[in-house]
Formats: structure tokens, sequence, C-alpha cells
């Protein structure tokens, strides 16, 4: 089967600066120059490119830098405004790239040294001085003429070094910019059918495709079922040997259940990289009796540990939250399939949870396997997961699709202590800051399908930038 090739996420960079100084004024050119480099040293990852093209000075240099970008694949593009410069050096390289662009208004120093500038004696020296320090002063130009033109900007303010709040923002957009980048390069494999009746979550591929450049790929059972079926021993007990390596199995558990589960895992796992899967959803549920039934009774602890290995998986056929699962799991967050369904009001807390697959990496301790004698509301019977989230800052994401539009919802909160069901389920409870009865309000106000993913730690802002880099609407609950 064909993979998607690897790509790296390629981040554009310029600094902005007038060369009608640089005659005027003897070493600015060189200073700006050297302040372009330090910035460029924000932004080196191991996992991207920057591609830097210097200090442009003239609309000239502008137009052949719009060429390069393009030329060079860029997906996003840092602007860092070093000094005056004017606005037509900035809209051609922009406007031809056609990529989010990041203002970077930052100064060289916290504040000015008013008694050295003062003690200069020499008013262009002192006029270079004050040009190195004054990156605020075009950029209301550079945002007139960017909106004027119909071009989204965003804009990070601050010191070039030092400055925490800076770093942090040119980290949350550049791991913004990986996301997006991951998502465009990612095949979400469907496999089965929708659960019979649940309209909430039917979704419309071909605009999950527009919104985040995803790769459907239909996947038939009956592959599985093949791949399954052809599986040598060796492999089977490899997977077995796993699984009770990466899990707590329960003493209840039968040496038969295990071993149907490690053999849907392996073929689940075989399947996956012959498809150059990066994420999945599915849905089954056959006839008693068949190859099928067997196979879709059997996938909870192989899609659980396919979630934890970086390709999400999202039963019930749920699109939606595949890609919600995916979008966690790229920040490092994780991204675990649940959905809440009661209220402890002693205690205001959200109970969530679901009947699997879990992400085993971001559990409270080990992940335990019950077998359970029937999956509620589904066909058959056989082992499921049990596990809490880790205890602490978490973040819950919805991808919503209503009229049309993919939008983003997401909140933060903590996962907490306490009593759980034990019912070989995921469950988790998590406190908010608006309190739980509002939370639940707010919440299905938006209007979301009743799936969503939850990760660990608080990254509702790298998600809000995501969503401006990709054109998406984010409503955050809290």
């Amino acid at each position: 089967m064909a993979k998607i090739a690897r790509n790296s996420l390629k981040v554009g960079l310029f600094g902005i600066g007038l060369d009608a100084y640089w005659p005027q004024f003897e070493g600015l050119e060189e200073r700006l120059k050297s302040y372009v480099g330090v910035v460029e040293d924000k932004l080196k990852r191991d996992h991207i490119e920057v591609v830097n093209l210097g200090l442009i000075d003239t609309p000239e240099k502008a137009v052949q830098a719009g060429h390069d970008f393009r030329a060079a694949d860029v997906e996003i593009i840092f602007l860092y405004v070093t000094t005056y410069a004017l606005s037509s050096t900035v809209l051609p390289v922009v406007r031809r790239a056609g990529v989010p662009v990041i203002i970077l208004n930052l100064q060289p120093t916290q504040t000015l040294d008013y008694a050295s500038f003062n003690a200069l004696g020499d008013r262009t020296k002192m006029t270079g001085e004050w040009l190195a320090h004054c990156a605020a002063c075009p950029v209301p130009e550079i945002a007139n003429v960017f909106t004027r033109s119909g071009i989204d900007f965003h804009q990070v303010t601050g010191v070039l070094n030092d400055d925490p709040i800076v770093d942090s923002a040119i980290e949350d957009w550049i791991e913004a910019a990986r996301v997006a980048h991951v998502m465009a390069h990612n095949k979400l494999g469907v496999m089965g059918r929708y659960y019979n009746g649940m309209l909430d979550i039917y979704s419309d591929m071909a605009l999950q495709s527009a919104a985040f450049g995803t790769i459907i790929d239909i996947i038939e059972i009956d592959e599985l079922a093949a791949i399954r079926e052809n599986l040598n021993d060796h492999q089977i007990d490899a997977m077995l040997t796993r699984i009770k390596d990466e899990f707590d199995i329960q003493p209840d558990c039968s040496t038969a259940e295990l071993h149907r589960a490690a053999r849907t895992a392996a073929a689940l796992f075989e399947m996956v990289e012959r498809h150059g899967l990066g994420s999945m959803a599915y849905y089954y549920e056959s006839t008693a009796g068949t190859v099928h039934e067997d196979i879709i009774t059997s996938v909870i602890l192989g899609c659980s540990m396919l979630t934890a290995s970086g390709v999400p998986i999202a039963g019930e056929y749920e699109v939606k939250n595949a890609q919600a699962m995916k979008i966690m799991d790229t920040f490092g967050a994780g991204g675990s399939f649940t959905e809440y369904y009661c209220i402890d009001f002693n205690d205001d807390v959200v109970l969530m949870g679901h009947d699997g697959p879990g992400h085993t990496q971001i559990a409270e301790g080990k992940t335990k396997v019950r077998p359970l004698e029937v999956y509620h509301g589904k066909v058959g019977a056989g082992v499921s997961v049990e596990m809490s989230v880790k205890h602490g800052p978490v973040t819950c994401l919805s991808v919503l699709e209503i009229g049309g539009k993919i939008s983003l919802l997401v909140a933060e909160g903590e996962s907490v202590p306490g009593p759980t069901l034990e019912i070989g389920n995921t469950n988790s409870r998590y406190r908010f800051p608006i309190g739980a009865r509002q939370f639940v309000e707010d919440w299905n106000a938006a209007a979301p399908a009743h799936h969503c993913a939850v990760g660990v730690g608080h990254i509702a802002s790298r998600i809000e930038k995501l969503g401006a880099l990709l054109g998406l609407d984010v409503i955050r609950v809290c």
C-alpha cells in the first residue's frame, strides 16, 4: 500500500529594515542582521527546517523573498520587525507566500538606558541607537496594510532575549504549525460503519479533509480478517507478551480471551502498517458466530495499544473524535476516547469515560484488563480496559461539524482522585474552574458530538493557535 512521503515542517523567517538607513548610521544594518540570527536560534528545532531569508529592506527584495518562500514550501512565516520599515517591503513577501504570518514585535532590551543614550553627545549616533530599538514603530502600518489586503496576522510582542512570554508564545506557534503539518500528512483509516442511529457522530469526510488536509482511507474488515487468519504463532505470542507487559491483567481474565485479543491486536498493527495509517475510526457488529464478530469483540486491547503508540483509534466510527485524538496526541498530550455520563454534585466533578479504547500512556498507574460478559449496546463479550487519566491538568477537545463548517471546542480542567466505577471501562473524575454544572451547560451549548478527546496538560492556547493557522473557529469553555 502507498504511504504518505515524510516531509519536514518548514518555517519561514525574515527581518525587515529600510535600506535608506544603512549609509546614514554606521553598524546599524549589521546589528539588526545579528538580531535576525537570534530569532533564528529561537525557532530552531530538531523536527523543523528554518528558511531564513535575512533582512529584507527594499520592495524589490520583498518580491523575490515571496518567490523564495513559496519555492521552499514554508507553512508558516515569522516576520521579525527590527526597526522602522516600509510596508511595501512586507506585503509582497506575505502575499505571494500565502501562509499564516506571525509578526514578532521584539525590541532588543527591556527598556532604554536613557542616561547612556542621552550622554552619547552625537545626535546621529543617538538616532541610530533609537532606530535599533524602535521595532514597535511600523507594526500599526503593517497591520493596516495586511487588513486592507485581507491577510490574517498574529502578533508576539516583547523583548528579544530573556522574555519567557515571548519564548512561550513562539513555542506555541511552532507546535501549532507542527500539528497542522502532521494533520495535513495524516492518513485516517475508517473501517466498518456508523453506530446505527447515533446521528451526532455522522461526519462529512470531505469536509474533514478540506479542514485538516487529512487523507481518508476506507478499510475493509475482510482485510483485517485475512491478516488475522494468516498470522503465525510467533506473531501472536509476541503480541501476548507485549500485552502482559503493558497491562495489569486481572486474575479473572481467561487465557483464551487474552489469546484472542492478542491475535486481533497483532492483525491491527499489521493492517495499520500496511496502509500507513496515522489514526483510525471503526465500528462493526456483524452476526453472532462469524469471524467478523470474533474480531470486533476482541479489538479493544489492540486499539488501546495503537492509540498509545501514536495511532489514535476512535470507536463507534467517530471520525471527528479520531481527528481530535490525533490533534491531542500530536501535541504530546495523549488524547483518550471519552464522554461524560454523570455529575458528582457533592464533589463538583464530571465523571467521564468509555468502554475503550484508552490511551494507556496517560493513565494513572497501569491500565487494567478486565473481562466483560457483555459490551453494553454492542455485540458479544471479551476483555476491556480500565483506567483513569493521570491526576493533574487536562484538556478536553472536540471537533465540531455544524452547518458545513469545522470548528474546535476546548476546555481545561483537572483530573482529580476519588472513587470511580470499576466496570472495565475508562473512568475519570474531572474538575473544571467554572464548576461541573456550568461546564456541562456551556459544553452542550456548543452542540458537540457526545464523544471528545481528553489529554494531559493545559494546551488550550496551543489549540487556539492551531485553529488560527487552519482558519477554524475555536470555542473555549474554560
